[in-house]
């Protein structure tokens, strides 16, 4: 909510920042616009999703166009619980991290094994799979893109 919102921005501008981070705060896209308007130029606002491409009948979801439009510069894209619980393929997360990098936002993505694949000793794999897919999508434009 708000008041938790400009707690964590009132701390972030108490500071101090490494001035050679880049600090960028994700929030629900329904805050996006709010969260812009409070934080300092220094501090990136990322939407914590977007969807594949720019306009349709795609009801709730984003386009890397409206992000952009409320001045955020960043995507939370291939979260774990994107891809657990809403079932996202690594093929539909490299989709969306190109459609966002060709709309000009800097992407956050999100790489990673579930508790199960870990204890199966699966790490290895599933993060090789995840980052293979995402290699295409992203191009040479690794200096827009953050691993997590």
């Amino acid at each position: 909510d708000k008041n938790q919102i400009n707690e964590i921005v009132n701390n972030l501008k108490k500071g101090p920042l490494d001035p050679n981070a880049e600090v960028v705060i994700g929030v629900p896209a329904i805050y996006l616009a709010y969260v812009k308007s409070i934080v300092p130029d220094n501090i990136g606002v990322a939407a914590q999703n977007c969807w594949k491409v720019a306009k349709g009948a795609f009801t709730g979801e984003i386009s890397p166009a409206m992000i952009k439009d409320v001045g955020a510069d960043w995507v939370i894209l291939g979260h774990s619980e994107r891809r657990t619980i809403f079932d996202e393929k690594d093929d539909l997360v490299a989709e969306k991290v190109a459609h966002a990098l060709e709309n000009g936002l800097k992407v956050i993505a999100c790489i990673g094994e579930t508790l199960e694949e870990r204890e199966a000793g699966k790490t290895e794999e599933v993060v090789f799979r995840q980052t293979k897919a995402l290699l295409p999508a992203i191009g040479n434009n690794w200096g827009n893109v953050v691993v997590a």
